[in-house]
């Protein structure tokens, strides 16, 4: 089709040529021009078309040279593009024109083009945020060229590198946070200034001063450990203080003990510290004017934590000098400070012990009161449930003593290996103080059913039964007997368990008196009863809880029918 249109412009050119001739031949015939100028004038009209043509053809001639150079240049760029991108070879396809040819060489190298900028640009983004990644975690960036064109491969490769550094920097910065805070709160709290470039990088405002390392957070962890480690050394110095304050109040009769002293509660330990220290150091000035009275008070607060440390007179005789000296001087009031400070402090190592001491007491205390009320016949009678309610009870205490027992005697174990000196209550190893209740328990058991012995035979002895006539009534009404059951006698054999004979054996034996010393004006009441001794717990068999608690209870069960019957007896009698 464009062949023929082509064709049809040639005929149409051609013509028209022929048109412009013929009226050109009219117009000189109508003149009168001659051949020879019409034929001269036709060579003219020649060779101005000829020109023309000839200039036509040479610049489509040049734009056609133009259009090659093009090519080559074009291809020369996509094969450069091609090795910078790593992409395959452009090759065009067979049969195309010039002009084709140059246009898709052009759209294949502006495509490239553009993917090359797209690429710079992406890197040129990419290795910032890791740059400044990399700043942050003091890690190393990841390597690209910056001399070529970067392929596909390593962009990838680039963003998974950044994407582990933000997943990385999204772990790290959680905890750098936290440990950021948990700084200052405690530098706040006890009053503490930077002295080191971590110190105030972890105080700072900025989120971004400090970097986001192991090294850093591990340092963090060591510097709360310091603070940490430090508020518990000026708390420590704090209560001391106060602790002291308080003493000092007390003794020298001040209102701040009554809650007068005022807190800040705003301030730091620190702050706290040099408050209470000039508060003592007042008190202090003050009570040297009141020597005697403060030192009338300090040994009251030594009687009551020698009463509290369970000591007995021969730990508070090597103070007996300084207790009973009327000297009163600085120094005498700086040794019983010194003795306070010291009981004070064996009072808070020994206080595992201590507490298991006086549950052990309760508990022991619980069982004597559960063998008194086994002599009590109106517990039978079971109302309410309070029968089986102090039998629980009962075995609860049962099981809790000797548990208590095996934990102080480890305890003991430990501390008399750990210090190399035994546990004393009251003047006695604690094992041998808790064989010394048992036994103080046994022999008043013992004098108890002693007594009763006695009475019932002085009550029997000069009475004669009288017997009644046969066939005879009397107004009296029999007396009762009551069938043993077996429940009855196991409750009768509980209810008096703890009744023994003197026959039962004991490895706490040697009770002996010691002699307190005198204190001056005052009274100890620690000190009216007399101290067991220590005693030698391995010249006899050792006896168990559980030992002890069943022959005493066999004891008692033969004793308690054997005082059944007496009772009885002894009731026809009087009837």
């Amino acid at each position: 089709m464009a062949s023929r249109k082509s064709e049809t412009l040639v005929s149409s050119m051609i013509s028209g040529i022929n048109m412009a001739m013929s009226q050109l031949v009219d117009i000189w015939d109508s003149i009168g021009i001659v051949e020879d100028q019409r034929a001269q004038r036709m060579l003219t009209v020649k060779t101005h078309i000829e020109g023309l043509l000839r200039e036509m053809i040479a610049e489509e001639e040049s734009r056609r040279r133009e259009i090659k150079t093009s090519i080559v240049n074009t291809q020369k760029q996509l094969e450069e593009l091609c090795e910078e991108l790593t992409e395959k070879p452009y090759k065009v396809g067979d049969g195309l024109t010039v002009l084709q040819v140059e246009k898709k060489l052009r759209g294949r190298l502006e495509a490239l083009q553009a993917e090359k900028n797209d690429r710079m640009t992406e890197l040129k983004a990419l290795q910032q945020e890791d740059e400044q990644l990399c700043s942050q975690l003091c890690a190393t960036p990841h390597y690209v060229p910056s001399s070529i064109v970067p392929s596909r491969e390593q962009l990838k490769a680039l963003r998974e590198h950044i994407q582990d550094l933000t997943i990385e920097k999204g772990r790290r910065l959680p905890v750098s946070t936290a440990l950021r805070k948990d700084v200052a709160l405690l530098a706040g709290e006890i009053g503490h200034d930077p002295e080191t470039s971590l110190e105030s990088e972890a105080m700072s405002d900025d989120p971004d001063v400090l970097l986001l390392t192991h090294e850093n957070i591990n340092a963090l962890k060591l510097l709360i450990g310091q603070l940490e480690l430090k508020r518990r050394s000026l708390t420590s110095t704090r209560d001391k203080l106060k602790d002291r304050a308080i003493s000092l109040w007390n003794r020298l009769d001040c209102p701040e003990k009554d809650g007068g002293f005022p807190l800040d509660t705003q301030g730091t330990l620190t702050d706290d510290i040099s408050r209470w220290k000039v508060e003592v150091d007042r008190l202090e000035q003050l009570q040297k004017a009141k020597l005697e009275d403060v030192i009338g008070k300090a040994r009251l607060e030594l009687i009551d934590m020698w009463d509290k440390c369970l000591s007995g007179p021969e730990q508070r005789e090597p103070f007996n000098s300084h207790f009973c000296d009327s000297n009163y001087t600085e120094e005498l009031l700086m040794v019983h400070d010194a003795e306070l400070a010291k009981l004070k402090d064996y009072r808070e190592q020994a206080r595992p012990l201590l507490d298991n001491l006086e549950k052990w007491e309760k508990n022991w205390a619980l069982f004597q009161d559960f063998e008194r009320k086994a002599s009590d016949p109106s517990r039978f009678s079971n109302r309410g449930g309070a029968l089986l309610k102090e039998t629980k009870e009962r075995a609860k205490v049962q099981r809790m003593l000797p548990k208590l027992e095996d934990e102080m005697k480890a305890a003991v174990a430990a501390w008399e290996k750990s210090r190399g000196a035994a546990f004393l209550v009251r003047g006695q190893k604690l094992m041998d103080y808790v064989c010394a209740q048992k036994e103080e328990y046994k022999l008043q058991k013992d004098r108890e059913k002693s007594e009763r012995m006695t009475k019932k035979a002085d009550s029997t002895l000069f009475k004669t039964p009288t017997k009644r006539p046969l066939n005879s009534t009397s107004t009296s009404a029999t007396p009762n007997k009551t069938r043993k059951t077996p429940n009855q006698t196991v409750v009768r054999a509980a209810a008096t368990s703890m009744s023994s004979s003197s026959s039962l054996s004991s490895p706490c034996t040697s009770l002996q008196s010691s002699k307190p010393p005198v204190w001056p004006n005052k009274t100890l009441e620690g000190n009216t009863r007399a101290p067991l001794q220590e005693f030698n717990c391995e010249q006899l068999p050792a006896i168990t809880y559980s030992d002890f608690t069943s022959e005493l209870s066999r004891k008692a069960s033969q004793e308690a029918i054997f005082n059944s019957t007496v009772v009885l007896d002894a009731e026809r009698g009087s009837k």
